[in-house]
């Protein structure tokens, strides 16, 4: 049984977890905030990114830097910071990276190079490593009831959710009226909110339930739900970054949409992501987990495809390609998350979220860094200060082409291997048996990180 709440609403003490949502309030506010900085912050960069090159004199492989460092920082050093925490406390990693993220999202005042620029989102995805893998725990820790940890799991993730489906739209519209600087402060007020909320919120962690194991057992990924999960998210993870520096790219270089049009040229994206959430259970309930994750990977794998052979034909093979894979990732973010998080033992769920992260931070870097070094290849000169002749404008078209086919070729190996290994897994989660409706709860981990 709950005990009765703390006298400070808002405030959760050591050992007292309150019956009543409203009563950590404080807490949840916090978390929250740190899952939209999470989710908003690349998201809102990549709609400046022609703007960055153009006042930078950024060349092709820099901006593809600019656009890619934030996430293989973040995903490289994830379980690293995860493994910290355990061992000096969630809340203490939590409230330091936070204070990383404002340092070095006032840093951008003095950006006036690309390197500095590249320097500064490598910060950004250091303090974002930090944040992320406590965030979860934390969450937990705020409530005993099974239900009350749902429904709090539920506010934070719409929060990421959010922040990821309006990001592309809100700083498009900034663009038009602002300097593209504002996008990178408006982590600022963010990580204060956030660390407010977490400071006051949530109790500091007992050092009595701090672990002193390794970052992460090898011989778990080997199993069937957990590597078929991963794949599962690498390949959405890849999708989506690789998609949308794609659709900047086409978009702002190749067709000459100012950020404000271009931002309103993704809205169907986020029209699926924001309306999608709903009809994800339900269709994962009906046809079973392994089904699901065929179906909304091949829809990521075709999204990416339309894109490589048809955008060049016109905005409406855009948006096809984008509200397909939009599709896609909304589905593929609840079956990888729960994959991997029911194939793991009950004491290495904060590993196997951190896990998820890090296979589509880490395919989502690839993605770009992939796609930037095409683009190079296929068009000299700076993509942002090099004049647009026919002919160099043919080679850009081609290049967007060739990275899109590329893209998809990659992403459809990472499905076949995640559908060989979910036919490997339980029976009972097989092609077509029914998943359990507890297994499909929108926790934030499955529904946040699309």
């Amino acid at each position: 049984m709950s005990p009765s709440p703390s006298p400070t609403r808002g405030r959760l003490p050591a050992g007292d977890a309150p019956p009543r949502l409203s009563d950590s309030w404080i807490a949840l506010a916090g978390l929250s905030a740190v899952f939209l900085f999470e989710m908003l912050d690349t998201s809102v960069l990549n709609v400046a990114l022609p703007t960055i090159g153009r006042e930078l004199g950024s060349s092709t492989k820099g901006l593809q830097w600019v656009s890619g460092a934030y996430g293989v920082a973040f995903g490289g050093l994830m379980l690293l910071f995860g493994a910290v925490a355990d061992r000096v406390g969630r809340r203490r990693i939590m409230l330091a990276g936070l204070a990383l993220l404002a340092v070095a999202s006032l840093a951008t005042v003095a950006v006036t190079t690309t390197e500095q620029l590249i320097a500064v989102r490598v910060l950004t995805g250091v303090a974002a490593a930090m944040t992320t893998p406590g965030s979860m725990a934390l969450a937990f820790r705020l409530f005993d009831d099974e239900g009350l940890r749902v429904r709090a799991l539920t506010v934070i993730s719409t929060a990421g959710l959010v922040g990821l489906a309006v990001g592309p739209t809100v700083g498009g519209f900034v663009l038009a009226v602002a300097p593209w600087q504002v996008l990178l402060l408006a982590d600022v007020p963010i990580a204060a909110l956030a660390f407010i909320g977490i400071l006051v919120g949530v109790a500091r962690d007992d050092a009595a339930g701090l672990r002193r194991g390794p970052v992460v057992d090898l011989h778990l990924l080997a199993r069937p739900l957990v590597s078929s999960g991963l794949a599962f998210k690498a390949a959405s993870g890849l999708a989506v970054a690789g998609l949308s520096y794609l659709v900047t790219l086409q978009l702002q270089f190749a067709w000459g949409w100012p950020p404000a049009l271009a931002a309103v040229g993704t809205l169907p994206q986020v029209v699926v992501l924001l309306a999608g959430g709903r009809l994800v259970g339900p269709f994962v309930q009906r046809v079973g987990l392994s089904r699901a994750a065929g179906v909304s990977a091949a829809a990521v794998v075709s999204g990416l495809a339309v894109f490589g052979a048809l955008s060049r034909q016109g905005y409406v093979w855009v948006l096809v390609a984008l509200v397909l894979v939009a599709v896609g990732m909304r589905v593929v973010g609840v079956v990888a998350g729960v994959s991997v998080l029911t194939g793991l033992p009950a004491d290495r769920t904060s590993v196997g979220a951190a896990l998820v992260d890090t296979s589509s931070e880490l395919a989502g870097g690839a993605a770009v860094a992939a796609a930037g070094t095409i683009v190079a290849a296929f068009v000299t000169g700076s993509i942002t200060t090099a004049p647009w002749t026919a002919s160099r404008l043919a080679s850009f078209e081609n290049a967007l082409t060739v990275a899109g086919l590329g893209l998809a070729a990659v992403a459809a190996v990472l499905v076949a291997i995640g559908m060989v290994r979910a036919r490997a897994a339980d029976p009972a989660l097989g092609t077509t048996a029914p998943a359990p409706s507890s297994a499909l709860t929108p926790t934030a981990q499955e529904s946040s990180r699309v």
